[in-house]
């Protein structure tokens, strides 16, 4: 890492939000980085970030930090962080495209109530990697209404091992096999995807752990690990 945003996005993987780290001007940096050398190769991230004020902006901090000045320096080291943050953002800002702030501004009518109550709720079940994938997948619904193909999508990246089955010769019904425990976190999961993507017409059965048997597929038919159908 030789550059501030490019810490701050690393430290939201991590799961530290850019409002806990603390920017201040290092007194020892090298003239050829933004950051200290600590962070060249480190994975571990910390809230109290040293950096080279001078590496992109020396317009700005020139006359901030000069060595014959020590008066208003708590002030001075204040405005410093406040000024790094703003920078930054306007950093990640601008290295979005345009699906990015389309993704960015679904999250955010999500969890305005836009799209329901269950949306709303069940969110915060999700990861930011997930999030993005599902937000993704609504920005592709309103582009090309294909909401089925969209559902089996989603369920499929949020559950590695699941198997989607249609059965439309007596009625609209869709067959979810997850594969996995269930849990109520995995079905608040499912209940999104279901409350964004679900075509209207279509009923749905779950089945988790085991799988209902299927005639001529032997992985199906180990007795024990079946239910009926």
């Amino acid at each position: 890492m030789n550059y501030v945003w490019d810490l701050v996005i690393k430290a939201k993987a991590l799961g530290i939000p850019k409002e806990k780290l603390k920017f201040s001007a290092a007194e020892t940096y090298s003239p050829y980085m933004e950051l200290s050398n600590a962070y060249i190769n480190s994975k571990l991230i910390e809230e109290e970030v040293e950096l080279n004020p001078y590496y992109r902006f020396y317009e700005i901090f020139k006359d901030m930090f000069s060595l014959d000045n020590e008066e208003n320096l708590e002030v001075r080291n204040t405005l410093f962080d406040i000024l790094i943050h703003f920078l930054t953002d306007m950093d990640l800002k601008q290295g979005m495209n345009k699906k990015e702030y389309y993704i960015k501004f679904i999250l955010q009518d999500i969890k305005k109530d836009v799209f329901g109550k269950i949306p709303k709720e069940n969110l915060e079940f999700f990861n930011e990697t997930e999030q993005d994938m599902l937000a993704g997948n609504i920005l592709r619904l309103y582009i090309t209404g294909q909401s089925l193909y969209l559902l089996k999508d989603s369920i499929r990246k949020l559950f590695k091992h699941s198997m989607i089955y249609i059965n439309s010769e007596e009625k609209d019904e869709l067959l979810f096999y997850i594969g996995e425990e269930k849990k109520d976190e995995k079905l608040a999961k499912l209940e999104f995807v279901k409350e964004i993507f679900l075509p209207i017409k279509f009923n749905t059965k779950i089945y988790w752990k085991n799988h209902f048997g299927v005639i001529d597929v032997n992985e199906t038919m180990t007795i024990g690990n079946i239910v009926i159908y």
